[in-house]
């Protein structure tokens, strides 16, 4: 038997396409297909926001070509496949004429013709939506977001709104094509989604006026500190035909994904145990440390190492208790403690107490680590009894990271995706449940 091997992104599937796997089939008995992953436009400066590899493995698999169909994760992979797979030929594209010629080595190399006037760029060019995106809250974290926007295809930064219009003509000054506005009116005119960076307490009527207004949210965390009022807004999205997505950086890290997916596919048993922790050493006089502007390590910190306890273990516990430190109305340290049915697990966050930012995974065959700062994952390990079994994974974490959960917002944008799988709307309310119980002063203890 004679076997063939080829890969490519198959982004919008397309007749050339399937022209090649055609031809690639045609060289042998059994074709295998790689996919890339969904990190294959980095190298070139692009998030791509149209299908996710998930939806690119189900066009290739409908085609009916491929024998077997594998995804690429990782440079050098072509070689471990060709090698574990007995492949006999290695077929790819002619644009691609002689960069891999060193696989001859391994097996046979092809390159294969492509079918002329047709592409997934051509395509991507032809039928990309631009969405005008504007911004309210002129922040420090809304400082970042227009250079993590431009990496994304599809996006355009358009309007700024802020309380003080001094703040938006000053920002709009930083950043070439952004108008600021005077009012709302104005700025919802100009923008068909909008990505929120007030303060906590601000978030809900932001969102609901966007949302009325039928605007796309891509709100910061903590989206908010109430789950009714969450359930509302994500019921009142739903209803307006638009999208609403809560802007947590690491649900929409790839190396946090990666993590979650390995998790959740067994490989170090049935979770029984998870260990979460954030902290920081602020100056105390800042916006953080104001409890009328709902200051503290919990509103400002608990999204994130809530985030893989409800991934993980879901939404379902049996009881949270909250233990906090707290000075001048706002908490300083706040350690959770939940109880699930067959598993405990914990988190810590503090803004004037200093811990090991830690992120520990236990299961019944093995254990993940990820060192701090966990929340900004880039290295991880899987670690068992025997430490020949040991694995580490390390990714690149591109600029500030907020480009991901931009991406995705976008990619639910165009694809009328209502929930994400980074951060599914359940996992977004529950977390405002929690900060609803530390703020009503449930099952609480302070220390």
């Amino acid at each position: 038997m004679t076997r063939v091997i080829t890969y490519g992104t198959y982004d919008l599937l397309h007749q050339g396409h399937i022209n090649l796997l055609k031809r690639a089939k045609a060289l042998g008995d059994y074709l295998i297909v790689g996919v890339t992953n969904d990190n294959f436009d980095r190298d070139r400066g692009k998030l791509n926001v149209r299908n996710n590899v998930l939806e690119r493995v189900e066009a290739v698999k409908a085609t009916g070509i491929a024998d077997k169909i594998i995804i690429e994760d990782y440079v050098g992979q072509k070689i471990d496949d060709i090698q574990k797979y007995d492949v006999d030929i290695f077929a790819i594209g002619s644009d691609w004429k002689g960069k891999f010629d060193y696989l001859s080595e391994f097996c046979k190399v092809v390159y294969l013709p492509r079918t002329e006037g047709i592409s997934s760029t051509m395509l991507r060019e032809e039928t990309q939506c631009i969405v005008r995106t504007g911004i309210i809250g002129c922040g420090r974290v809304a400082n970042r977001f227009p250079s993590e926007a431009m990496v994304v295809n599809g996006v355009n930064i358009s309007a700024v709104y802020d309380i003080d219009y001094k703040k938006s003509e000053e920002f709009s000054k930083k950043f070439e094509g952004i108008t600021p506005c005077k009012n709302l009116e104005e700025f919802f005119d100009l923008v068909d989604a909008v990505y929120i960076a007030t303060p906590h307490l601000a978030h809900y009527q932001c969102i609901k006026d966007a949302l009325l207004a039928r605007k796309h949210v891509l709100c910061e965390t903590p989206m908010l500190l109430n789950g009714q009022q969450a359930k509302e807004l994500y019921k009142l999205a739903e209803s307006q035909g638009v999208i609403l997505m809560e802007a947590n950086k690491t649900a929409h890290c790839p190396a946090f994904n990666h993590l979650i997916v390995m998790i959740k596919s067994g490989l170090i048993g049935e979770v029984v145990d998870i260990e979460a922790s954030l902290s920081q050493l602020l100056d105390k006089g800042g916006r953080e440390f104001d409890a009328n502007q709902a200051g503290g390590a919990m509103y400002e910190q608990g999204s994130y190492p809530l985030l893989p306890i409800l991934k993980l273990m879901g939404i379902d516990y049996k009881n949270l208790e909250l233990f906090s430190r707290i000075e001048n109305g706002v908490d300083i340290h706040t350690k959770g403690v939940f109880r699930y049915s067959k598993a405990v697990c914990t988190f810590k966050v503090g803004l004037g107490v200093k811990t090991e930012g830690n992120l520990v995974i236990s299961g019944t065959k093995g254990y993940a680590y990820v060192p701090a700062p966990w929340w900004k994952t880039d290295y991880f390990e899987l670690r068992y009894e025997d430490q020949n079994d040991n694995k580490k994974f390390f990714y690149k974490w591109d600029g500030y990271g907020l480009r991901y959960e931009v991406q995705e917002f976008i990619s639910c944008i165009v694809n009328k995706r209502f929930s994400s799988a980074r951060l599914r709307r359940r996992e977004s309310i529950q977390m405002a449940y929690i900060m609803q119980q530390f703020s009503e002063r449930k099952n609480f203890y302070e220390i």
